[in-house]
């Protein structure tokens, strides 16, 4: 399975792609950041997000694209941004026709570390570690986008048999 994962952002989005099966060495195929102005129209910003994620879907054909389910109960305007870019990742999946998967950050953090409250560095530490690299990808963006596809990697097995079991169960009560 090929997964892009996507940190979703305005200023930095994170975009990672990594290869591989649940149980098995995982193999990073690309990692970076699409960047876009601070000062720039909002409108500009968002079609960069864009022109930025469809490179990386030409680039590399994810089976699935991973992306941070956007959660905060501070500061709005951050996370109004970080939706906007989030919806622009998503439109690009769903206009190829490649499934959408949603992590919060808390599943991301477990999957790779062991704990839902680890902080970026230790997500960097084991991303670099589980992907067999010689450093944490800079910026922690980077490291975080790669974490939500082994996130996914690792997860999706698990989610499927749970999909087929819950569509059987409906099926079973829908013949009664």
């Amino acid at each position: 399975m090929r997964v892009l994962g996507v940190d979703p952002g305005l200023t930095r989005c994170g975009v990672g792609v990594v290869e591989g099966v649940a149980g098995r060495p995982l193999t990073m195929l690309g990692v970076g950041v699409v960047r876009t102005p601070a000062d720039a129209e909002l409108g500009h910003r968002l079609v960069a997000v864009e022109q930025g994620i469809e490179e990386w879907l030409d680039a590399h054909r994810p089976d699935v694209v991973a992306v941070e389910r956007v959660f905060s109960q501070h500061n709005v305007s951050t996370v109004m941004g970080t939706a906007q870019a989030s919806a622009v990742a998503m439109l690009c999946a769903a206009r190829r026709g490649i499934p959408v998967a949603l992590h919060t950050p808390s599943e991301v953090k477990a999957s790779v570390t062991g704990s839902g409250r680890a902080d970026k560095a230790q997500v960097g530490a084991m991303v670099t570690r589980l992907l067999r690299l010689a450093g944490p990808p800079r910026p922690a963006d980077a490291a975080d986008a790669l974490a939500l596809a082994i996130c996914h990697i690792w997860r999706a097995p698990a989610q499927s048999r749970l999909q087929q079991a819950v569509a059987q169960h409906v099926s079973k009560g829908r013949t009664r």
